[in-house]
């Protein structure tokens, strides 16, 4: 239900999308389901007075009514799809006056983390962001393949691993609004939430402040152990983090063979430590 109560420019354009192709729909099921009742009563076995009329096969006039509505409203379903494809583009820029704030969005196994670059911090299972500000969400999935949600404000879209995609939203009110995937990724997945804060501009300001006061920073080995799978995770802040951290977390799935996973020793690296099959060999 709350893809039907809109809190953001673009889900309120999705809803109109979705009542519109409802209605046109409609204008073919109610006709259909209500001479189906009909000519079941009327044509009953006990209606001696019905018209028995077993030779009868053709009827142009219901002909040209059952292609042709059917072909009008394909039609305009055709040419709004067509439009509202390319005007709710998720990586197409919203068009604001206020400069965008960028937060970059990671699905883990069974947890979110969101980073901002341009403000130094990250958390998990929350996201925030000041309402009536445009948000360029970057996504990417240290994992297997998730889908990011938040139903009031719009438009679900893939994260997948060794891939970034874009998606654009905007809060029209501060609030708070119910995050998910949308796509089921193992074991914990039902409990894969997050909670997205629309606030004010000086409130989105304490927000950060609150999540620089943290005394964790979000460095290689703290990801390595926050990247474990792990189920119902709170909601925690990093005052910092590692630098490039989420080109890095594509670059895992890219082929690089020097690039092992964050806070583990590269491929290379491990290949030039002492084994014990080194110090036997060193030994002969």
């Amino acid at each position: 239900m709350d893809v039907l109560a809109p809190k953001g420019d673009v889900g309120i354009q999705e809803k109109s999308l979705i009542l519109i192709a409802m209605g046109l729909m409609l204008v073919v099921v109610i006709p259909v389901i209500a001479m189906t009742l009909y000519f079941a009563w009327r044509y009953r076995a006990s209606n001696t007075k019905a018209t028995y009329a077993p030779k009868w096969s053709h009827s142009t006039a219901i002909e040209a009514v059952v292609w042709t509505i059917p072909c009008i409203i394909i039609a305009i379903l055709a040419t709004i799809t067509w439009r509202t494809s390319h005007t709710l583009d998720p990586y197409k820029p919203l068009q604001s006056n206020v400069k965008p704030i960028t937060i970059q969005a990671v699905a883990l196994d069974w947890k979110w983390l969101f980073i901002y670059p341009d403000y130094g911090v990250a958390s998990v299972n929350e996201v925030a962001f000041p309402a009536g500000t445009p948000v360029h969400f970057e996504i990417t999935s240290d994992s297997v393949m998730n889908a990011f949600f938040i139903p009031q404000l719009g438009s679900q879209i893939y994260a997948m691993a060794g891939m970034n995609t874009d998606l654009n939203l905007i809060a029209n009110e501060p609030g708070k609004f119910a995050g998910l995937s949308s796509n089921y990724s193992g074991e914990g997945f039902s409990d894969m939430h997050f909670t997205a804060v629309a606030t004010s501009q000086q409130g989105f300001t304490d927000w950060v402040n609150k999540a620089k006061s943290s005394a964790s920073p979000l460095d290689a080995q703290t990801y390595h152990a926050l990247s474990q799978p792990s189920e119902k995770q709170p909601v925690s802040y990093y005052a910092s983090v590692k630098s490039d951290l989420y080109n890095d977390i594509i670059k895992q799935y890219m082929g690089d063979m020097n690039m092992g996973r964050i806070g583990e020793s590269s491929p290379s690296q491990a290949s030039a430590a002492p084994s014990p099959n080194d110090h036997a060999k060193a030994s002969e």
